[in-house]
């Protein structure tokens, strides 16, 4: 198993608790922040801070929180400028690891997310060394129970999906970057929920590893999620499902 779908359907079950904590919400301001910076305030005409509005409202986040952090994207409220960086790590096991973050301090950030590495086996890199192993792809996941797999994968591919899988109680669709919209009008036309809906990092290959290793990497994961200024783990890990979920037991 992949690292990103199983972990992905993981870490969603403890989404409600983080929000309670404020560790969500501070994640998605930034995003609107900077989106709505970057593409305006509209979502009709901006369709990833419509994406990211969807986020806020599955967080249950209040309107208004959404509204005053679009207004410091557009520049109608004063506000802190967050700039994108995107970090290359190495993993225990040599797993490719790309952390996604906004921060409004460069230089902080870079250490913080440093002393995390070491601290968990993990090495910090430079530009390029693992980012080549990723491709976006828009990443759409829909529970089982909701329609048949045939049924589904017609609605799909039809609308411009490059693939679609099955895993455990869902099942992943996946699209070009520029089909992503699609594909959710036509999933929106039939009714069809889905789970999450978002653009994401595919890796070309994976790594594998087992036992005291794949514990060391889920909880480096994990801790460069919890990090404020983190907004997505990418990782081409690869953990059998019967350890993954031993694992998970533990917590």
């Amino acid at each position: 198993m992949s690292g990103h779908s199983k972990w992905k359907t993981n870490k969603g079950k403890k989404g409600i608790a983080d929000a309670k904590k404020g560790a969500t919400y501070t994640k998605i301001i930034k995003e609107l922040v900077v989106v709505a910076k970057d593409g305006g305030g509209n979502p009709d005409t901006n369709p990833r801070l419509r994406a990211i509005m969807e986020k806020a409202k599955k967080a249950n986040m209040p309107s208004d929180n959404v509204k005053m952090a679009i207004k410091r994207g557009t520049g109608e409220l004063p506000g802190i400028v967050y700039e994108a960086v995107m970090y290359e790590a190495y993993g225990p096991g040599g797993v490719a690891i790309l952390i996604d973050s906004l921060t409004d301090n460069k230089n902080r950030t870079t250490a913080e997310l440093r002393n995390v590495m070491s601290k968990r086996g993990g090495n910090m890199a430079g530009a390029g060394s693992v980012s080549w192993i990723f491709t976006q792809k828009g990443y759409i996941t829909v529970l089982k129970d909701k329609i048949k797999e045939d049924e589904l994968m017609n609605i799909v591919l039809d609308a411009g999906a490059e693939d679609m899988k099955h895993e455990d109680n869902l099942y992943e669709i996946f699209t070009a970057v520029a089909d992503l919209e699609n594909v959710k009008k036509a999933l929106q036309d039939k009714d069809i929920k889905w789970e999450d809906a978002e653009l994401t990092m595919i890796p070309s290959s994976t790594i594998k590893v087992e036992g005291h290793e794949a514990k060391q990497v889920l909880n480096l994961v994990e801790a460069l999620e919890e990090h404020d200024d983190v907004q997505q783990v990418y990782a081409n890990f690869d953990i059998p499902d019967e350890i993954f979920e031993k694992l998970a037991a533990e917590e």
